[in-house]
């Protein structure tokens, strides 16, 4: 018996719930109904995803490359944090990290140097280009987050963070928060 649509059976099934209706077809013995969660989250993923990253390429930038912008304009004056650091406030690896940093370098919207406290280590910093780009790119990524936010009413949009945050807090492993 395929699964029971959340918006109502007058509604068309939307892909996932026809993925769901051939599983349960073909395999009637195995519980498809957390793909209705899962395979949602996955494929609302995707497009919000698509959604964010037209902002970040009107900007020249890719989704990393935002991200580490937005980790040193979030570090607050002088903008600057280790790349190690860096890579901890963005869940990248480091070698990762180094890529991201060359491009952003070569673009003139980072600079490296040695740290003043330990000759060996390195700080990167946002440049005065780097800032006004970031500056100019989070406020249109706002807005389109709010834009995709507000598909949603002020009531739904509250309790889905409330699921999520209670279901990432019990998922995510506690040294990655």
């Amino acid at each position: 018996m395929p699964p029971e649509q959340p918006h109502g059976p007058d509604q068309p099934l939307d892909r996932i719930a026809r993925i769901q209706a051939e599983w349960a077809h073909e395999w009637p013995d195995v519980d498809v109904t957390p793909q209705g969660v899962i395979g949602r989250l996955h494929r609302l993923g995707a497009l919000l995803t698509e959604e964010v990253c037209l902002v970040y390429r009107r900007y020249g930038l890719s989704e990393g490359e935002f991200d580490v912008l937005a980790a040193l304009r979030r570090a607050g004056d002088p903008f600057e944090r280790a790349p190690g650091e860096l890579a901890a406030h963005t869940m990248v690896t480091t070698g990762a990290m180094t890529k991201r940093i060359d491009r952003l370098e070569r673009d003139g919207l980072v600079t490296r140097r040695r740290a003043a406290e330990d000759g060996r280590g390195r700080v990167v910093a946002l440049t005065p280009a780097g800032r006004e780009l970031i500056d100019d790119a989070f406020s249109e990524h706002m807005a389109n987050e709010r834009r995709l936010l507000d598909t949603l009413g002020p009531d739904e949009a509250a309790h889905l963070e409330s699921l999520l945050t209670s279901w990432l807090a019990r998922v995510e492993p506690p040294h990655s928060a």
